[in-house]
């Protein structure tokens, strides 16, 4: 039931309805009581508006072409005559206008009132649905006037000299260039056990309208966005709820006219609420996303397949044709997915995943009946970060901190910075710190397998590389093996997505790795909120804080001639972008030109959008699109070719829902997978 997206034709990249992304309005026109006629003028100044901002699909308040609070006034002929006089108008008025809209009016019926939802679009009324649940207790009287539409299905009603779809049974469909379904439901409908809307999402519907008049009381804004989230979450739909505002009568009730818009959960965006004019709330919607999530959660299948022996749907065709030329996204784009812009959710994440991370390793020790950890430290941002969560283990379990049996291992490019960080930070944490020089070893490897280093020639190939990593990690575990000890592994969840590790008896092996599933982005600021709310003690702040201005680097290779040391994002990419790709790559599963075109919204402009709580002004920088692209390249290149390290890859926890690269977990691809298709479609479909 779910539309295929069609060939791009002639929408350019920097459109998002290329992109599979929908422009959605909730509207709060003003209200005028019992007067169709007005409220039909101010409903088409906000699609003309719409019309102007390119907007796809618009709802509009319940009941807003007559105004919700006339009670009596419902039931006279003048009013009823007026609001099928105004609707015809306004669809008459529509012709030549993008945006389909769906309007809340009362409208007669073989003897009988219903509360419907009227959609329009270009000239036409396609269809009308009527309110299945009226409220009928406390402030509300509905079925005083107005009939439930449950079991209306099939029907058809005439509007002036239009005789159109009426029924509980419509789905509305837009194909072409820009494919989505939506479903229209009103007010009451949302607030019981079994909405209409999750019927209508498991035949297909992506997009859920809510048509509402609710009146405003203490919390029940709260109320409205706690239950539109959770339909939308549940229905794994794109929800658009607009509630009636000023100019509904004030003689018994008042009125907010919150207008909101939520995706998967997630509030995208929401109108001030009490406006003293008309409003609406534009954003564009991610259809592609919503897919995405409704193919890989076999749940929400099983679900549709429950439904589908008993599901009669009529589907309105909408012949809605995006704007040509660009348009910029109307839409907040997060640049680095993993790390919350807001404080406080940014805290409240990196305690949980401390919590998760100590948790993990604290239980493995238990398990394996041990009760001292072997770890190296570089003085690095990895070791650090599995440093602190090893010592907070030992804590937890009631462990002294002795038993941390940490390890600088210093190599051929070892810089004093990173050696005096890392004695400091062991001494600081009170664990016990030794230090193991491995160039004597690596000399006698080199030399005994014949590379030109052990002769004196300046050879640092990947040989010379990961000697040096295969020896730190060999000495671990043999050292664990001495102090019966658990080796802590270090490598991220980044390195891991990029093959940025060494295989086997390298930084690739632990006993346990507290840190795979955490990106290097998500890294840096859980080592600021040990630091700065002191997790660590006092002593280790100094050293954390010199830490995190360290650029990164493995330290294999010694500084070229002019000084200049050896550079990890020089070689794999800068970690923001690259965690940018792998959280929508594997997370949304969205194709490469797609991950180019958020990504260029996200990076393009240093000064615009927000950014993580206390990241240096040094990473607040902008990346162009063929610098996005080339990255692109790079990661979708290294990710396909280093698959056969993430399936072997020790045991540790899933910390994101961003997903995890374990075999056991999140992540299932073959190592003999090829990139060629994702490559071919970033270079077909990305300009440079």
């Amino acid at each position: 039931m779910i539309a295929k997206m069609p060939p791009d034709g002639d929408l350019p990249f920097a459109s998002p309805y290329r992109h599979g992304f929908v422009r959605l309005a909730a509207c709060v026109p003003l209200t005028s009581l019992a007067d169709p006629a007005a409220n039909a003028a101010r409903t088409l100044e906000l699609v003309r508006q719409g019309h102007d901002q390119a907007v796809a699909l618009m709802v509009f308040p319940e009941l807003g072409i007559s105004a919700y609070s006339i009670d009596d006034l419902l039931l006279q002929d003048a009013l009823l005559d007026g609001v099928e006089a105004a609707l015809a108008s306004l669809a008459e008025a529509s012709a030549g206008l993008r945006p389909v809209f769906a309007v809340g009016a009362p409208l007669r019926f073989e003897g009988r009132l219903f509360n419907t939802a009227v959609v329009i679009h270009d000239g036409e009324i396609l269809g009308v649905v009527p309110k299945t649940f009226l409220p009928n207790y406390r402030e509300y009287y509905e079925r005083r006037w107005f009939a439930s539409g449950r079991g209306v299905a099939g029907r058809t009603l005439q509007i002036a000299d239009r005789l159109v779809p009426f029924g509980a049974d419509l789905l509305f469909r837009a194909s072409g260039r820009t494919p989505f379904t939506f479903h229209a439901e009103i007010c009451e409908d949302v607030w019981t056990p079994e909405p209409p809307s999750t019927a209508a999402a498991l035949a297909g519907a992506e997009i859920l309208l809510n048509l509402s008049a609710s009146n405003i009381v203490i919390g029940k804004a709260e109320a409205r966005r706690m239950l539109c989230a959770s339909q939308s979450m549940r229905c794994q739909a794109v929800y658009a709820y607009s509630a009636a505002g000023v100019g509904e009568s004030t003689t018994d009730n008042a009125w907010d006219g919150q207008a909101s818009i939520f995706e998967l959960g997630e509030l995208l965006a929401e109108s001030g609420r009490f406006p003293t004019e008309s409003t609406m709330a534009v954003v564009d919607v991610d259809l592609g996303r919503v897919r995405q999530e409704r193919i890989r959660t076999g749940s929400f299948g099983d679900a549709i397949a429950a439904r589908q022996a008993d599901a009669v749907w009529r589907t309105i065709d909408v012949a809605f044709e995006p704007p040509a030329g660009p348009l910029e996204i109307r839409r907040a784009i997060d640049r680095c997915p993993f790390v919350p812009n807001d404080p406080a959710r940014l805290a409240e994440h990196c305690h949980e995943a401390y919590n998760v991370q100590v948790q993990g390793l604290a239980q493995r020790l238990k398990s394996t009946g041990l009760q001292k950890l072997v770890i190296g430290v570089s003085g690095g941002l990895d070791s650090t970060q599995a440093l602190i969560v090893a010592v907070k283990a030992m804590d937890l379990l009631g462990l002294p901190r002795r038993g941390v049996l940490a390890y600088t291992m210093p190599g051929f490019a070892t810089s004093d910075r990173t050696r005096a960080n890392a004695w400091a930070l062991m001494k600081a944490l009170g664990v016990t710190g030794e230090e193991l020089d491995i160039r004597p070893a690596a000399k006698q490897m080199l030399a005994d397998i014949g590379h030109p280093f052990a002769d004196g020639r300046p050879v640092y190939d990947v040989t010379f590389e990961n000697v040096q990593a295969g020896l730190r990690t060999d000495y671990l575990f043999r050292l664990a093996n001495r102090h019966a000890a658990l080796v802590v592994g270090t490598g991220d969840l980044s390195e891991l997505a990029l093959g940025w590790c060494t295989y086997g008896v390298g930084d690739h092996m632990s006993h346990y790795n507290p840190n795979s599933g955490v990106p290097k982005t998500l890294i840096q600021h859980l080592i600021r909120f040990a630091a700065g709310a002191a997790e660590v003690g006092e002593a280790a702040v100094a050293v954390l804080r010199d830490i995190l201005a360290t650029e990164i680097s493995p330290e294999l290779v010694p500084a070229d001639p002019a000084g200049k040391a050896q550079a990890t994002e020089d070689f794999v990419g800068p970690y923001a972008l690259q965690d940018f790709t792998l959280f929508h790559m594997t997370r949304s599963g969205a194709a490469p030109s797609k991950i180019a075109y958020l990504a260029h919204a996200a990076w393009g402009d240093a000064g615009q959008g927000g950014w993580p709580a206390d990241l240096p002004a040094g990473g607040r920088r902008a990346y162009d699109l063929a610098e996005i692209k080339h990255w692109l390249r790079l990661f979708l290149t290294r990710f396909f070719a280093n698959q056969f390290k993430r399936s072997a890859v020790p045991n540790g926890p899933k910390i994101s829902s961003g997903g995890a690269l374990s075999p056991r977990g999140d992540w299932r691809m073959p190592s003999d997978a090829k990139a060629d298709a994702w490559l071919a479609e970033l270079t077909a479909n990305t300009p440079d």
